[in-house]
């Protein structure tokens, strides 16, 4: 048999077919899905291993598959032979059931060209990971030629062998009979299996307590196997003798005689600590050998990472309190365990002990532990689909607790590694529930931590969930801590959010705060000085000035607070008024320097500007010139316009020395019966004279009480004139200063409150009543005497006023008007008309109407003509 089985291994390493012919038709397909070729195992790794799924529930399997071409060269009673063997130790495993053995997920199919039957999911056989690689997929997987055994790994599979064997040999009463590397299989979590039933030999008397076995075999023949086992795992799968596969019987008797006369030099990779015990299960002797029980327990197996797995193994046995005591002590031992060994080996029996609330809060450390020496990619694959439901878990209310402050303090971890969407539907939703939780603990050390990973929580949920939740809890908490706790954590992740939203979120809540205990206060005042130092955010000065300085300077008077405390109040309020004042000292003296330069602009456009151009003032010039336009704070005149200024003086004081006009002795018409009134004709022409010059006016004024003609509307000096002699400006006599410039006829000026009339027409009653009356001038009239009489004028013949108040103003040159005085101390030359309070339409409207007056220039020098023919034609 033992031939057969090489020539069978021979033959095995040669076949190539394809896994779907192999499996074709085979009734294993039905349920499962067959996937790559990942190893080989049995009995001269026989059997091909592919990875596998059910097809109804997604389970992963491993699927065993036996090709029968490879026996298709032996003779029929040979292929029946070793198909008998391969499914008897099947169905043997089958029958079995222990956590040391392989265990049988569907028993074992056949059809036409293979043998098949699934199990649990498996890496490889431990011949594999030793070094064996017939009936592997071509190329070599990478994760079998890769692999290696770690020390803790070795302990505790060759103690699962032995346990394994300990069930055999004591449960069932049988042995395996073909222990060896191609029968011992990795599963995917790393434990050690046993399979290969194919030769094992049950006891004829299981019921009685020494078994008999046939073929003079008994438990010891496993148990020099098992010694055989440890000299291939720590000698890289070699065996103790090399065996003539030409000539098996004559080298087992000649190795025989070498194996009593065993050599040190055999075992002198198997570890001192174990040497001893494998010497003595390789001994001819059967007596000699320890078994199975004994092996269990020697000290070589008492390796605290050993120990560890074989606890986790037997986690099914324990209650929870066995299991908690567990737990607490386990993260002193998972650093000193290998990555593979703790990822694959102890994290899935961790997350399953999630299904049970209490141990929750025990295992939860232990896997985060885990989870930080995991790569992002692992934590996402291999944790995280199990904390999903821890996440959200609140019941019992104490573990929920528990849970809760667990995940705190890893937090930096989870939002490191955990995808942004989970941390937006898991993790987060997580924190705003331990601000709402009742516990102040638990608050306490969320606001604690929140800092610590601020800057991996985007700013919409900070913004929109995150700081609503934490100034709830500073609000509406009763524990000091909390609140002030509340404030630090605001002070610190200032920096994460922007200016505005400072300014208008977190500045206007510290106001809200209702105690005024002193670490509160201090609190408040580290926000404001956080904010307004801080060189992304910082407080406006409007902001200062308004809402800032003065809250501040209400909490700093708070009997609560102690010398240092005020002083510190104190420091942070004079820093920012000195700011406050810089800032605004800054503005106003750079906007003093753009009016003057637009000042200096203005002055300069002027000068560039054509004639008649400059001679219409815009609406500022011309309240300039009704409100206090002769003030010494007036900004002095262009060259231009003094040289302008300058002429029109001289022509007024050449006016002056000229000889008074001679009066001309007018023959009556044959038609008129009497003599000509020349006052009533006179006192007619300067009516219509007036009458004239308002004749494109908006509205005739009524006449004053005093018999004087209509006060002309605002407008150009020619206008003006009327109100003297009945003389226009032009002729002479212009105050002094005064702009000669054209004024719009309906220039918008300002309005004083309570002057202004709701009727069109102004109403003089009050004016007069207030005024005394002013007889007219009649100097006109004095060319009428003879010259031979003394020259008394009729005006000195008039009762004469008090002195006016214009005299001053405009100097003593200005020979007397008898015109009523402007109202408000308008510039000489307004009439009652030309005051915007007096005529409403002004302000109806504000736009100039082009047609209301005729330039000054033309329209002055045209009715000074035409005043002077008048008086020729009257007085010669």
């Amino acid at each position: 048999m033992e031939s057969m089985l090489n020539k069978l291994k021979s033959t095995v390493t040669k076949v190539t077919a394809d896994v779907t012919s192999a499996v074709m038709g085979n009734p294993v397909t039905r349920e499962f899905e067959v996937g790559r070729h990942i190893a080989s195992g049995g009995p001269g790794l026989s059997w091909r291993i592919y990875s596998g799924s059910k097809k109804s529930t997604k389970q992963e399997v491993a699927v065993f598959v036996f090709d029968k071409k490879v026996i298709d060269k032996y003779q029929k009673f040979e292929k029946d032979q070793i198909i008998d063997s391969l499914k008897k130790g099947v169905q043997q495993l089958t029958r079995l059931r222990h956590p040391r053995l392989l265990t049988v997920q569907h028993p074992l199919e056949e059809s036409r060209d293979s043998l098949a039957f699934c199990t649990e999911p498996v890496f490889a056989s431990l011949a594999n990971v030793l070094g064996q690689y017939e009936n592997l997929p071509s190329p070599l997987p990478t994760e079998i030629k890769e692999y290696k055994l770690y020390d803790v790994e070795t302990k505790y599979g060759l103690l699962q062998i032995s346990e394994g064997l300990a069930f055999l040999h004591s449960g069932v009463k049988m042995v395996h009979g073909n222990l060896c590397p191609e029968n011992v299989i990795v599963n995917k979590s790393g434990s050690w299996k046993i399979m290969g039933f194919d030769f094992s030999i049950s006891s004829t008397n299981p019921s009685e307590q020494e078994p008999t076995y046939s073929f003079s075999c008994d438990s010891a023949s496993d148990m020099y196997s098992l010694g055989v086992v440890i000299h291939a795992v720590f000698s890289d799968g070699k065996p103790v003798f090399q065996v003539n596969k030409q000539d098996i019987f004559k080298s087992f008797s000649r190795q025989l005689d070498q194996l009593s006369r065993l050599s040190p030099g055999v075992l002198t990779k198997v570890p001192e600590e174990v040497r001893e015990h494998v010497k003595m299960l390789l001994s001819v002797t059967p007596n000699v050998r320890p078994d199975a029980d004994q092996m269990t327990k020697i000290p070589f197996f008492d390796d605290v990472g050993a120990v560890t797995l074989q606890y986790f193994d037997s986690l099914f046995q324990r209650d929870n309190l066995q299991k908690s005591q567990f737990y607490k002590g386990l993260p002193k031992v998972l650093p000193k365990l290998p990555k593979r060994v703790v990822v694959h080996r102890i994290l899935p029996a961790l997350t399953s002990e999630f299904v049970n609330p209490d141990m929750v809060p025990f295992v939860l450390p232990n896997v985060l532990l885990i989870a930080e020496e995991c790569t992002k990619e692992e934590y996402v694959r291999l944790i995280l689909p199990d904390l999903s439901p821890v996440f959200k878990q609140q019941e019992p209310v104490q573990a929920g607790n528990m849970i809760l402050l667990i995940f705190l303090q890893k937090m930096d971890l989870l939002l490191t590694k955990t995808p942004p969407e989970d941390i937006r539907n898991s993790v987060l939703p997580m924190v705003y529930r331990a601000l709402e939780a009742p516990s102040t603990q638990i608050q306490e050390l969320c606001l604690n931590i929140i800092p610590t990973f601020a800057n991996l929580i985007d700013y919409p949920s900070m913004k929109n969930s995150l700081i609503p939740r934490i100034k709830s809890a500073c609000l509406q908490t009763s524990s000091l801590a909390v609140r002030v706790n509340s404030l630090v954590c605001l002070g610190k992740i200032l920096e994460y959010l922007d200016k505005w939203f400072v300014i208008d979120e977190i500045l206007p809540f510290l106001q809200q705060i209702p105690s005024r205990e002193p670490a509160v206060l201090m609190g408040v005042l580290g926000i404001y000085k956080c904010t307004f130092s801080h060189k992304k955010l910082g407080i406006p000065k409007e902001h200062l000035a308004g809402k800032s300085l003065p809250h501040l300077v209400s909490l700093s008077i708070d009997n609560n607070l102690n010398l240092n405390q005020f002083n510190s109040f104190m420091a942070v309020i004079r820093d920012m008024l000195s700011r406050m004042e810089a800032e605004h000292k800054t503005k106003l003296e750079q906007l003093h320097v753009m009016q003057e330069q637009q000042r200096s602009l203005n002055i300069s456009n002027q000068l560039n500007q054509p004639e008649e151009t400059k001679s219409t003032p815009s609406p500022g010039n011309q309240i300039d010139n009704i409100f206090g336009g002769n003030s010494p704070s007036r900004v002095s005149l262009t060259l231009e316009e003094k040289q302008r200024l300058a002429k029109e003086q001289e022509q007024a004081a050449k006016l002056r020395t000229q000889q008074p006009l001679a009066p001309q002795v007018i023959k009556p018409a044959a038609t008129t019966s009497q003599a000509k009134d020349l006052t009533s004709s006179l006192m007619n022409n300067m009516t219509s004279l007036s009458s004239l010059s308002l004749a494109t006016g908006p509205r005739q004024a009524a006449p004053t009480s005093a018999g004087f003609p209509p006060a002309a509307p605002m407008g150009g000096m020619g206008a003006m004139g009327t109100m003297s002699n009945g003389f226009n400006s032009g002729m002479g006599f212009p105050s002094p200063g005064m702009n000669m410039g054209v004024r719009p006829a309906a220039a918008p000026a300002p309005m004083y409150g309570g002057m202004a009339t709701t009727t069109s027409t102004p109403n003089f009653s009050a004016l007069t009543q207030n005024q005394p009356s002013k007889p007219p001038d009649m100097s006109a009239l004095d060319n009428l005497f003879t010259p031979q009489k003394p020259k008394v004028t009729l005006n000195q013949m008039a009762p004469m006023p008090g002195p006016s108040p214009w005299l001053n103003q405009f100097g003593s040159q200005q020979p007397a008007q008898a015109a009523p005085l402007p109202m408000g101390g308008a510039q000489g030359g307004f009439g009652m008309q030309a005051n915007p309070f007096f005529n409403p339409q002004n302000f109806s409207q504000p736009t100039p109407v082009p047609q209301a007056m005729p330039p000054m220039n033309t329209g002055a020098i045209r009715q000074s003509t035409s005043v002077n023919n008048d008086l020729k034609d009257l007085f010669g």
